[in-house]
Parts: C-alpha cells; sequence; structure tokens
C-alpha cells in the first residue's frame, strides 16, 4: 500500500496553485487562470509507465527517484517492456498511460504504419545517443579503407564508404549482410539507413505488400531488441547494428564488436526519444498531462545541470535492476561524457547523451517532419505528400502549446529560468547541413530535401513488387 503520509493532499495542490497565482500576478500576466488551476486539478493521480532498457529512459527514471513526479501529485510506476510493438500497443490500449517511445511511432502510429492510432507527444527526452556497430571481423576488414590520424587511430568520423568495400565482396560471394535495429519506425533504422545511403550501400525499400524494407537493398536490415543487440551479433545471425546505450558500449565491453560512428556525427544533435500517449489520454487528462511534463522537464534539466554534474547519480540509478539493469561502467561510457569506440579508444563526446541543453526537450515540429521524410524516402509512406501535409501532420503530434504550459508553471514556481525555453519558436529549427554527407535539412521544404538526397524515393515515385515506377 502506498504511504498516504507522503502522498501530496488536495489542500496542499491547491494552496500550491495559490502560490504559483500569486507568483505570476507579481510577475506580470506570464499564466492565465485556466494554467494555474492545471496544478490543482489533476484527473489521474496513479500513472504506469513503459519504457525500453535503455539509458535515454533517464528522464523517466530521474523523475520518479527524484519525487518530481510526486512534487506534481502523481504516483508513477515504471515497467520494462519487451520491445517497442509491445510498449506502444499497451498505450494504445490504455494498459499504460504513457511510455518512452522512439520518436517516429506517435508518428507512425498516427498516419497508420502498422497500428493505427492517434498518438502525441509533448516532451522530447533526449538528443543522440545512439551508435553504429559492426563485428570485430567486419571491423578489421574496414579498417583497410580508413585514414590514419596521427595519433595512429583511425579518423572519425567514419565514412560508410569503407563499409561497401565489405559488402561488395559479401555480394560478389553470394552472401547476406545482415544488419541489425530496434523498429522499423526508429530513429535507429532511420539513422543506420542514412549513413550507409551517404556511403553509396543502399538499404533497401518498404512497400504496401512487403514490409521487409528489404526491397533492392545492398544489406538485409531486420528487427532486433535492444537488449539482444550484443549476444545476436556474437551468435553471427547480424554482422552490425544500429542501437542506444549501454549496448554499443557492451560489444566493447565484451570484444565482440566495434561502434564505428555514434548518430551524433550522422546528424548533430539529433531527437531520439520521446514520451508518448494516446491523443485521448492527452484529451481526458489535460491537467494530468502538464504535470507529467513538468516532472520530465525537471528530470532534463537535472541530468544536465552544471556540466553533466548529476551524471554519476543517474548512472547508479540506470543501474538499477528496475531500470536499464546493465554494469555502472558499461553505462558511465558514454553518460558520463566519453565513448569508447575499439578497446582503448576512449574519446571525449561530451554531447552523447543530451536531456536538456539546446532546448532538447521541446517537441520541435522540424524534427517530426525529418522522420516524416525518412518514412516517405523508404517507402513507408508509399505516395507523395504535399509540404502542408508534412506541416499539418507533425502538429497533431508534436504537441509544444502543451509543453509550453509546463513550462510556463516551472518558470512561476521557480523551478526553471525563462531563458530555458524557447517561447518564441515557430516549432522550426533553422536549416542545417551538420549530416554526414553535408546535405542540407529545412523542415519547411520536405518534398526539396528529399529531391535532394541520392538514394530514396523521388516525387511521385513508388515501390511496385520489386521495382521503383513513376517519374
Amino acid at each position: 500500500m502506498r504511504d498516504q503520509f507522503n502522498k501530496v493532499s488536495r489542500r496542499d495542490l491547491l494552496k500550491r496553485a495559490g502560490a504559483i497565482a500569486a507568483a505570476g500576478a507579481a510577475s506580470g500576466p506570464l499564466l492565465a487562470p485556466s494554467i494555474v488551476r492545471a496544478a490543482a486539478e489533476i484527473e489521474k493521480e496513479e500513472l504506469k509507465f513503459g519504457f525500453i532498457k535503455l539509458t535515454d529512459m533517464a528522464p523517466i527514471a530521474i523523475a520518479k527517484e527524484m519525487n518530481f513526479f510526486e512534487d506534481e501529485g502523481l504516483y508513477v510506476t515504471v515497467e520494462p517492456q519487451a520491445n517497442w510493438k509491445v510498449l506502444l500497443d499497451r498505450v494504445i490500449t490504455g494498459e499504460l498511460d504513457g511510455a518512452h517511445m522512439l520518436a517516429g511511432q506517435p508518428l507512425g502510429a498516427t498516419i497508420g504504419f502498422g497500428t493505427k492510432a492517434h498518438v502525441i507527444t509533448p516532451f522530447s527526452m533526449d538528443l543522440n545517443g545512439n551508435g553504429i556497430t559492426v563485428a570485430t571481423s567486419v571491423w578489421e576488414e574496414m579498417k583497410k579503407y580508413i585514414p590514419i590520424g596521427s595519433d595512429g587511430k583511425p579518423m572519425h568520423p567514419i565514412k560508410a564508404e569503407a563499409l561497401r568495400k565489405v559488402v561488395d565482396r559479401y555480394r560478389a560471394e553470394g552472401k547476406p549482410f545482415n544488419l541489425g535495429m530496434v523498429f522499423p519506425l526508429s530513429t535507429h533504422n532511420y539513422e543506420l539507413r542514412y549513413w550507409l545511403a551517404s556511403g553509396g550501400i543502399h538499404p533497401g525499400f518498404y512497400s504496401p505488400t512487403d514490409s521487409s524494407g528489404q526491397i533492392m537493398g545492398d544489406v538485409l536490415i531486420s528487427v532486433t531488441p535492444p537488449p539482444q543487440m550484443p549476444s545476436t551479433m556474437q551468435a553471427g545471425t547480424i554482422l552490425g547494428y544500429c542501437v542506444g546505450e549501454p549496448w554499443n558500449q557492451q560489444a566493447v565491453f565484451k570484444g565482440i564488436g566495434v561502434p564505428v560512428i555514434t548518430d551524433y556525427e550522422i546528424w548533430k544533435n539529433n531527437p531520439e526519444k520521446v514520451f508518448g500517449v494516446t491523443a485521448e489520454f492527452a484529451d481526458k487528462h489535460p491537467n494530468t498531462l502538464i504535470a507529467i511534463t513538468k516532472a520530465l522537464i525537471r528530470a532534463g534539466m537535472r541530468l544536465d545541470a552544471d556540466n553533466n554534474a548529476n551524471r554519476p547519480q543517474a548512472v547508479k540509478i540506470l543501474a538499477k535492476s528496475e531500470y536499464v539493469g546493465a554494469d555502472p561502467e558499461v553505462i558511465a561510457n558514454s553518460m558520463t561524457g566519453t565513448f569508447e569506440y575499439e578497446k582503448g579508444d576512449r574519446r571525449p563526446v561530451p554531447d552523447f547523451n543530451v536531456f536538456f541543453r539546446y532546448f532538447a526537450t521541446y517537441p520541435y515540429l522540424s524534427d517530426a517532419v525529418w522522420y516524416l521524410t525518412q518514412m516517405r524516402r523508404w517507402g513507408q509512406i508509399t505516395e507523395y505528400k504535399p509540404d502542408s501535409w508534412y506541416a499539418e501532420t507533425a502538429r497533431q503530434v508534436y504537441r509544444s502549446d502543451i509543453y509550453l504550459k509546463a513550462a510556463k508553471l516551472l518558470v512561476a514556481e521557480g523551478k526553471a529560468k525563462q531563458e530555458d525555453f524557447p517561447w518564441d519558436s515557430d516549432g522550426y529549427r533553422a536549416a542545417t547541413n551538420e549530416f554526414i554527407d553535408g546535405v542540407t535539412y529545412d523542415g519547411r521544404k520536405p518534398n526539396d530535401y528529399l529531391e535532394s538526397l541520392a538514394i530514396g524515393l523521388k516525387h511521385d515515385q513508388r515501390v511496385d513488387g520489386i521495382k521503383v515506377v513513376g517519374n
């Protein structure tokens, strides 16, 4: 039974709402009365959240362990899920109130790729955090084609052209080159495909009748749950994979593989996970969702505060069996600002995991649009869509309005600073070419972006059977 003496009473919440209102009155018209009332009118106090055993579920763990959820009058239990599909399905059915999700999952569900349901996110959980790892045998072949720096170590970022030589040999010998990713709608799938395509390796298409994603592919990419990646590669079933931490560092720790590139090097400061709920949950429990978002924002702030000074504590929390349950040393490799490539080749990567700086927690529409472009590029979206469709779909799913209501409350309570949030943003980041291939992405012009990519579907092209048709 929950300790009733730790429970925040309705009277306490009303007192807090009054204090917030007073703060708002003193500092100007920051808060509308309806936002102030949200602090007191929690529609659902007891909640269950799902997650996958990855270090980037950290905001949920920290919000729970630091009592940020309880500060909002919420009593949260958390539960690891077997895989991303099970997690999404359980959120849709209501078995879970919300979950740590892949950034593309709410979008894919909303447009009907796989399970059809309107899922939204008011909160981006992190930036970066993934890597691409290859088996040691593959790495030894790749190294022949990678320039060596003055320090005697391979020069980074490592381009996919080096892997192409290995893939070509496998194809010439009639052997499949199998790679793993965690879910068809995952950041990992799109990052792996992006990196491969940038080096001239075709990752394969999806079609309405073939969900393998392997049509016309030079490699065969399939799904493997994150914690099983190292053992699956060790067994020889796959020759490499794209996954979040700690499962790249686990391959180094076990001596079975080498991470060749991080997603920070593929797309600098890319959005990785989000917190997702159904639109029905958001409509039925609007104040609860604001309270959840407040707690998660505070967790992100804590994780990045004082140049990551709280990360060692976070490592200890994540190492617990109820969260990630991996060796603390393995988790710390990336969480504390370093990343190990080859055994002993440890390099500083201070932004490998970003949980708050660079407005990491704000759900940018341009991030959503990028995921939609990749779904179209590889055939998950089967037909041409106008730019307006991308913008409208992004706005249905990435809910910055909810985020900013939570942020305003935190500022009024003195728990965050005004400058911590992008109040004047229209939801679109500035155009950027900070990708491994140097191609410029502008979220306002998704079709121009798609046309600029060397490999992938163009304009009205579609995949019909085993070939691409159209102009």
